[in-house]
């Protein structure tokens, strides 16, 4: 599938995070910029859609120096290919294409099939280009960080990195497709990689998830087509719970401050515990229960978002006595160009139901408010 290649405009829109004046609260604005000309390795896309990640929550809201500011973020881009730089080989204007994480494609890591764990991630990732967009609303010449996640797709037309790109132009149908696609590049992969590639799930596991909104309700989806015996979602939100059930959970936990996660886990595993425990809360007091339910010789996989000063007490010897396993991931630790056309055809086959998880706005404050409670499991913004 591809479109109709139009010029490239020196101006778009595009939505610019300032630094925040409240605690964790983001300054997103939308704005009127220009783009700078793409490098060598660079191509210009035209977004039609772009999935909210909590991720760019995080890098919206931290005060400087964790960050810099402002910016453009936005990483779960779906679009089509306006311009290519010379050294491009992902693609040819008009063809579609979702966004994704970028990488050396030089270090270990990345040699190894690993690029999720590239030497350069948070450098090529988390940190932006300065003056990759420039402010036409500022009395004067105003840079914008650009090339978040190598795309920076809060954004009509952007600039992004070629290893950022996955070309998806004959896997998807439509630009409707397209647009449900999205958040493909980074939520889902990371959810449904985190059981799939690094859990390993089997059909022997119980499988707890804690948070199910759309990287975990991704979990729930791949512990399901992994034949699991037993799903256990918890969430504090009855509609996400709801959804966890159709998506192959076998038991909820709706919970709150008085929950005792552990022992209701434990009730529901016949006293072991799960073998899989996936947090993507990021709330330390969760992902200590987290640790807490896991059966000896299970693994608790970290993908949710810690505060910045976050560190996890270990009582060493029990560690060592249980044989749990406690694992970082980024990602999933999957090769997007790989592992996006595998999400597509799961959802084909009607494995993994995109459609129910994903809501579309052309509004953000509306999408940000109805994603903090709880309405939006997966909000995408349409350009």
């Amino acid at each position: 599938m591809s479109a109709d290649v139009q010029p490239t405009p020196t101006s778009t829109r595009a939505l610019v995070s300032y630094e925040p004046t409240t605690a964790s609260q983001v300054d997103w604005r939308l704005e009127d910029v220009s783009l700078r000309e793409p490098k060598d390795d660079e191509l210009v896309i035209r977004l039609v859609a772009t999935g909210i990640c909590h991720t760019d929550l995080v890098f919206g809201s931290l005060p400087t120096p964790f960050t810099t500011y402002p910016k453009v973020l936005g990483h779960e881009g779906a679009g089509y290919i306006e311009r290519a730089g010379a050294k491009v080989d992902v693609g040819k204007p008009g063809d579609a294409v979702l966004l994704s994480y970028s990488s050396c494609a030089t270090c270990r890591d990345c040699v190894d099939h690993h690029p999720a764990y590239c030497e350069s991630f948070a450098a090529i990732n988390y940190e932006t280009e300065t003056d990759t967009f420039v402010s036409k609303e500022a009395a004067t010449p105003l840079g914008l960080g650009g090339l978040f996640f190598g795309q920076s797709s809060f954004a009509n037309y952007t600039i992004v990195k070629q290893a950022s790109v996955v070309n998806v132009s004959s896997i998807v149908r439509d630009e409707s497709e397209l647009k449900l696609f999205a958040p493909l590049g980074c939520g889902f992969q990371t959810g449904m990689g985190a059981v799939d590639v690094v859990a390993q799930a089997g059909p022997g596991d119980a499988v707890v998830v804690l948070g199910v909104g759309g990287v975990g309700l991704s979990a729930i989806a791949a512990a399901k087509f992994n034949r699991s015996h037993t799903i256990i979602a918890v969430d504090r939100v009855k509609s996400k719970l709801q959804l966890a059930l159709e998506l192959g959970a076998t038991h909820v936990i709706e919970s709150s401050d008085d929950t005792d996660l552990v022992a209701e886990v434990k009730a529901l595993t016949q006293g072991a515990g799960a073998s899989i425990v996936v947090d993507t809360t990021g709330n330390m007091k969760v992902i200590e229960a987290g640790l807490a339910l896991t059966a000896n010789r299970g693994q608790l996989i970290i993908i949710g978002v810690p505060p910045m000063d976050a560190q996890l007490g270990v009582h060493l010897v029990t560690f060592m006595q249980t044989g749990k396993i406690l694992r970082g991931c980024i990602e999933g630790d999957v090769n997007p160009a790989e592992y996006i056309p595998e999400m597509i055809k799961r959802f084909r086959a009607g494995q993994f139901p995109i459609d129910k998880l994903v809501n579309f706005y052309p509004e953000f404050h509306r999408a940000l408010a109805e994603m903090k409670d709880g309405r939006s499991v997966k909000p995408v913004l349409v350009w």
